[in-house]
């Protein structure tokens, strides 16, 4: 592959690292550690992610423990959590703070089928954003450096055959996930 094409294909791999993040922290009905990835809570001053300050474990299917190396920390995860997006009200026995999920209703699951669909055209978005960049590269390439406009044709077809291959990755992710939550 062109080393000029392989500059956009990293671009595009970033957006489906970033989509497949994304999905990973939509909650399925299953607890998933994952949930808790953006969360930070206040260490000594600093900003730091749950699962670097307290032990976290799924002991049963809709169940995420978490426990503390510190006690004093039991409060702050527990306000980190309150204050986010997850909707879950935690439980702590003053040492291990319980998230229990509850099952989804056909309606919250429909709801998060549509987001699933939502973040995917976002990421088609950013995909289709890096071919442009690629196809106005190539053209001032053609006009500064001496490039045959076969060559510049083959870039943009190989450009064009990459941003095809990712975005039927993104479909397949988001048409994985969809099951995924759809599934009672």
């Amino acid at each position: 592959m062109d080393e000029r094409l392989t500059v956009f294909q990293g671009k595009m791999e970033k957006s489906l690292n970033n989509l497949e993040e994304e999905f990973a922290a939509i909650r399925a009905g299953r607890a998933n550690p994952h949930v808790l990835d953006k969360l930070r809570v206040d260490y000594y001053g600093t900003p730091s992610p749950i699962q670097s300050v307290a032990n976290v474990s799924v002991p049963e299917a809709r169940m995420i423990q978490i426990q503390p190396w510190e006690a004093s920390l039991v409060k702050e995860i527990e306000k980190a959590i309150l204050c986010s997006d997850i909707g879950i009200n935690p439980t702590n026995d003053g040492k291990v703070i319980r998230l229990v999920f509850p099952e989804l209703t056909e309606e919250r699951r429909k709801e998060l089928a549509k987001d699933v669909k939502k973040k995917g055209e976002t990421a088609k978005v950013a995909i289709r954003n890096i071919r442009r960049d690629a196809m106005d590269s190539f053209k001032k390439l053609g006009k500064t450096e001496d490039i045959s406009e076969d060559e510049i044709k083959d870039l943009e077809d190989g450009m064009q055959k990459l941003t095809d291959q990712y975005v039927a990755k993104i479909d397949s992710a988001v048409d994985a996930k969809t099951k995924e939550i759809l599934t009672v």
